[in-house]
């Protein structure tokens, strides 16, 4: 892992990238981005700023989403994919908050993921970008991105927030994960890493382990695999030739 310091001259890096980095995801209040993120799983933020103003007109609050019929609430969300995990989820977490919450949404780790439908991203995304208390949401662009750049090395999400957050001091827990998500959708995709303009690829171990070329540095970039992994030929094989889709040569 990097060094505190190494880590803090990514994170500007990052942010010189991604000075406005915060969720994409569309919200007045904190019940509506709790909604939107449950939303969001397995579909895409635009998909789902589609979806929630309409949802949000018709059912402001957890006491109205509680209510909300089951077969008109599934009609509303169905676009966003798994429309109807997702309408037993939005109506169980609605009832959990109006019963134990009077209809509030709390601002602890230990309320939110007690809800149906809460895991610990969706209460870390609540918790920072609507409560104003530190949270780490961790997804794949922050597993992967976070990875690449030595940051830390482990796949599972609660052991990377845990890396993260010692990396970083509390306030800027949100910030990291926003930038990590952002560099990971624009530039630090999953194939095809836009490594060329990346602020961050001096101190990157993907970059430096070979896992990416410059482009008018050192070469072309890698369109996918492993650091260093090249890509396989085939033994005896003489040079391409011209042929149609019949296989045959064209004259």
């Amino acid at each position: 892992m990097k060094s505190p310091a190494v880590a803090k001259r990514i994170l500007d890096a990052l942010e010189r990238h991604h000075p406005d980095a915060d969720t994409e995801l569309h919200h007045s209040n904190a019940f509506e981005l709790l909604v939107a993120t449950i939303l969001s799983a397995q579909s895409s933020d635009q998909r789902v700023n589609e979806v929630t103003p309409a949802l949000f007109a018709r059912y402001p609050d957890a006491r109205a989403l509680a209510a909300a019929p089951t077969d008109e609430l599934e009609a509303q969300i169905r676009s966003t994919g798994f429309f109807r995990q997702k309408s037993r989820a939005l109506i169980g977490m609605s009832a959990a908050l109006v019963d134990r919450h009077a209809g509030q949404v709390p601002a602890s780790m230990e309320a939110l993921t007690a809800l149906p439908g809460v895991g610990r991203k969706t209460a870390n995304v609540v918790l920072g970008h609507a409560l104003g208390v530190p949270g780490l949401p961790v997804d794949r662009h922050v597993l992967r991105v976070a990875n690449r750049l030595g940051l830390t090395h482990s796949a599972d999400p609660v052991k990377v927030e845990a890396d993260l957050g010692a990396l970083y001091p509390p306030k800027r827990w949100t910030r990291v994960s926003d930038n990590l998500i952002l560099h990971g959708r624009r530039i630090c995709r999953p194939t095809r890493p836009a490594c060329e303009i990346c602020n961050a690829r001096k101190d990157c171990d993907f970059f430096i382990s070979g896992g990416a070329v410059v482009k008018g540095v050192g070469g072309r970039a890698r369109k996918s695999g492993r650091p260093g992994q090249r890509r396989p030929t085939r033994q005896g094989a003489g040079p391409p030739t011209a042929a149609g889709r019949d296989g045959r040569k064209r004259r």
